[in-house]
């Protein structure tokens, strides 16, 4: 999901006849914008840590789960 409003000219071959000057207002964060990857990550961020996993402070791309004193899961996106 966006944060902010981002619009776009009407894609090639989707244009409506008559309105062809118009723009289109996105809903959600499209494959090759410039915000994409900040959104997936704060996304998939959120799922993961309502699962139960920590980020690593040195690491924000590391996430570590304990089960018990021995076993646990490290997760390196």
């Amino acid at each position: 999901d966006l944060e902010e409003e981002i619009y776009m000219l009407q894609p090639e071959g989707f244009e409506v006849k008559g309105k062809e000057n118009l723009v289109c207002r996105l809903n959600k964060s499209l494959y090759g914008l410039k915000r994409t990857p900040r959104c997936w990550y704060k996304r998939f961020d959120s799922f993961i840590v309502s699962l139960g996993y920590n980020r690593l402070n040195v690491d924000p791309c590391a996430y570590f789960k304990r089960f018990g004193e021995k076993d646990f899961i490290v997760l390196l996106l």
